[in-house]
């Protein structure tokens, strides 16, 4: 399992190693232990979710704020996605500046997105399971979100505007400029007084 820091350092890409063979394949998908030696923290997953999506499906970009703020372990398991991070957090280096990196039940990359970053992702395939973890729960008053083509965020998602299928909720999202933020000073992994 090799990780690699993005041009975001904070955005991780991890490249499992697949032993495969006539039969097909064995992959470890995640390893806490070496995932911690890597960060020098620990994270304590507690949640996993799976979507099915078909081409031109974007979901994004989400986010949720502290106390219910979230890391997310994301990889696909069949098709390909535009996985997509903004660094939303005010006084970062990076803020505002996104990574967008191809993940494909072929190449079996994942991306993991910290704190502080809102998450999207766009269907490259005909169809596409995307599978993820969380280190929070799901909270509706800390669910937030922003406008996937705002153009201050220049993100190219790949697919034609007019091919993409997006929710409600979606289509009606705040620009970069008005949704809520995170405070880069802040420590976003502190829970219950406890550094984790």
């Amino acid at each position: 399992m090799t990780f690699t820091r993005t041009a975001i350092p904070d955005v991780i890409l991890i490249d499992p190693k697949v032993h495969g063979d006539a039969r097909g394949y064995f992959v470890e998908t995640f390893r806490a232990d070496k995932l911690e030696a890597f960060l020098g923290f620990h994270i304590a997953f507690c949640q996993d979710n799976e979507s099915k999506s078909s081409y031109g499906v974007l979901r994004g970009l989400h986010y949720q704020l502290p106390p219910h703020a979230q890391t997310k372990l994301v990889r696909v398991i069949e098709g390909e996605v535009l996985d997509v991070a903004v660094d939303i957090r005010e006084g970062s280096p990076t803020f505002g500046q996104h990574v967008a990196i191809r993940l494909s039940g072929e190449n079996k990359r994942q991306m993991l997105i910290p704190r502080g970053f809102a998450h999207g992702f766009v269907v490259l395939s005909e169809h596409c399971t995307f599978a993820y973890k969380v280190d929070n729960y799901y909270s509706i008053e800390c669910d937030r979100g922003m406008a996937f083509d705002d153009p201050a965020l220049n993100i190219d998602w790949i697919v034609e505007k007019a091919q993409l299928q997006l929710s409600a909720k979606d289509t009606g999202q705040p620009s970069f400029a008005n949704a809520d933020h995170f405070d880069f000073s802040e420590n976003l992994y502190t829970l219950k007084g406890t550094d984790v």
